[in-house]
């Protein structure tokens, strides 16, 4: 097996509202697609942006709940100052702020918000580690 995550596909309530927060308010690259979901190339994989009912009857599971769903996705970038031009850039776009950018614990610097559906995001410098566009392994 090769490991690898292909794509994200987030549940979202308003596919419009999404797309413009993904595509206009953070300045990823929309895919042609149908109308019913959004597809944006990542580096190295893509996002998808579905009906959160549609998805969870596609997986035949509940649609309901609320709060931390035991994950966040996270947006690595290349310096401090890039976690806040991106985070700032996220609440422009319409972003719920969770933790204001900080230095951390272990060295780095990030923070968190919400996008419009409640996904949580960090985006992070991490001085000891980059993935980023040129990294061989992802």
């Amino acid at each position: 097996m090769n490991p690898r995550i292909s794509m994200i596909t987030l549940g979202v309530k308003d596919i419009v509202q999404s797309v413009r927060f993904y595509r206009d308010g953070l300045g990823f690259p929309q895919r042609d697609s149908p109308p019913e979901v959004a597809f944006f190339t990542l580096n190295g994989s893509w996002l998808g942006l579905y009906n959160k009912d549609d998805l969870a009857k596609d997986a035949s599971v509940s649609p309901k709940g609320e709060g931390f769903n035991n994950f966040t996705l996270s947006h690595n970038v290349e310096s401090e100052k890039e976690v806040e031009k991106v985070y700032a850039q996220a609440l422009d776009a319409g972003a719920t702020s969770v933790k204001s950018p900080q230095k951390t614990s272990w060295g780095g610097f990030h923070g968190y918000f919400k996008d419009l559906d409640g996904h949580l995001w960090e985006v992070a410098y991490n001085p000891f580690f980059w993935v980023g566009p040129e990294t061989k392994d992802v």
